[in-house]
């Protein structure tokens, strides 16, 4: 078979490489100048950084085998998380249920009960118990007025904006079911994976692979259309800069795109369909990058738990990695998760620091504007889909209604969330559907 794909993201890279592993030749076409999408990767200090943070879980099953087929095992390193909250004007220690005991804003009942509750949730497998009920419900009612108020609303209303009281339980429920599996012990701190050399190297590895098994990337390469033939998807319209576009034809088509975007290159679909694709809310991504002349925190990830703070949360990859793979600079991301009609979104990259750099003194008292040496901006679109109650309902099909093409994008990961773990999952997943359905 032949079969092109929208997008070189790592989904779009992890389809590819499955259908070349059984045989087939799969074509990639990433409008970007760059592969990799939401892991993509700069250059910073002569090494690779993510132009969004990134790490896996132990739980990754999917990326960490990936990684090792590729033959990077040894650049996968497990390393103890430094996890804090910020609150109060204070940065606590968050990283294990002991850090949870002795925090101190919270009375000594309200802590045990939020201990007991987050234990239940990394115990529950079962997550469909909690797909019928909003986050604050399920939270208002189980830790308490006072835990949710001081703990999980800053960090929901950070993290979802105007939609904090949308998101499923089942969303939240995720996040801290993951977080257990990066731990050995249930009292112990979580490790968590990193690839020294970047996400970056996984995806140049790919790229190399599936070009060895006879398939085909193209950067800086557009899809204009999905080209129909007798009602199937036969093919691809494709514009490269300095070339008039081409039509390639193909026995399937697997697009990797936002929903909204893949409505704009296909022929009306049925309604149900369609609305599946246009119901969802994508919030994006905005990255502050400071390249700093020494440490910021002494933690990797710090939750903001204060909304008065004009961020969401402050990772500092130099905590977790050593600085040395970026010329013993310090790096520290800054990160908000904004629709494109708010203003931390519209801001110049100059008027976004500006913005921060006033609140970073209340998180290290020393902070001074002089101790940055580089600062890069990053947004991305359709970072993170809204996931509401029961929306296992309102998942699209991969197979669209238009036979021979077919859908795999970040709104079809559930209940889990978006990651390059999943994404990999779903790509391979998608293309084993693809030979499945025509009969390989």
């Amino acid at each position: 078979m032949k079969v092109g794909i929208i997008g070189g993201g790592a989904l779009g890279l992890a389809a590819a490489y499955e259908l070349g592993l059984r045989g087939h030749q799969a074509q990639v076409f990433e409008r970007a100048p760059f592969l990799g999408g939401q892991a993509s990767t700069f250059e910073v200090g002569g090494g690779r950084l993510e132009k969004g943070y990134h790490h896996l879980f132990r739980s990754d099953k999917d990326i960490v085998n990936l990684i090792h087929e590729l033959g990077l095992g040894p650049k996968l390193h497990w390393i103890e998380s430094k996890v804090g909250l910020f609150h109060g004007d204070r940065v606590w220690n968050f990283a294990s249920p002991k850090d949870l005991l002795t925090f101190r804003p919270l009375g000594l009942l309200d802590r045990l009960r939020l201990g007991l509750v987050t234990l239940y949730l990394q115990k529950t497998r079962n997550w469909r118990r909690f797909e019928g009920v909003t986050a604050r419900e399920w939270l208002e009612k189980r830790v308490g007025r006072r835990p949710y108020q001081v703990i999980w609303e800053p960090m929901l209303r950070g993290k979802f904006g105007k939609h904090y009281d949308e998101v499923s339980m089942a969303w939240l429920w995720g996040k801290i079911y993951l977080r257990v599996s990066s731990r050995e012990r249930i009292w112990a701190k979580e490790k968590l994976g990193y690839p020294i050399g970047s996400f970056g190297e996984i995806f140049d590895v790919l790229d190399r692979k599936i070009r060895e098994m006879g398939g085909e990337v193209h950067i800086s390469a557009g899809v204009k259309r999905v080209v129909m033939e007798d009602g199937r998807a036969r093919g691809l319209e494709v514009e490269t800069p300095g070339s008039a576009p081409e039509v390639r034809q193909y026995d399937a088509v697997i697009a990797t795109t936002p929903s909204y975007v893949f409505t704009r290159l296909v022929p009306p679909l049925p309604a149900d369909y369609q609305k599946m694709l246009t119901g969802v809310t994508y919030l994006s991504a905005v990255l502050a990058i400071l390249v700093l002349d020494r440490p910021l925190t002494s933690k990797y990830w710090l939750n903001i738990a204060d909304r008065s703070m004009p961020f969401v949360g402050l990772i500092e990859q130099t905590n977790f990695v050593d600085p040395s793979l970026y010329g013993g600079k310090h790096i520290v991301y800054l990160t908000n998760y904004p629709a494109t009609d708010e203003p931390i979104y519209q801001m110049s990259p100059e008027e976004l620091l500006d913005e921060y750099l006033p609140h970073l003194p209340r998180i290290n008292p020393d902070f001074d504007r002089s101790w940055i040496q580089e600062y890069h901006h990053h947004k991305v679109d359709a970072a993170q889909p809204i996931i509401g109650v029961n929306y296992s309902q309102r998942i699209p099909s991969n197979r669209t209604p238009i036979p021979g093409l077919y859908l795999a994008n970040t709104t079809q990961i559930y209940p889990e969330d978006r990651g390059t773990n999943y994404s990999v999952k779903l790509g391979r997943q998608v293309a084993r559907m693809v030979l499945e359905d025509h009969g390989h």
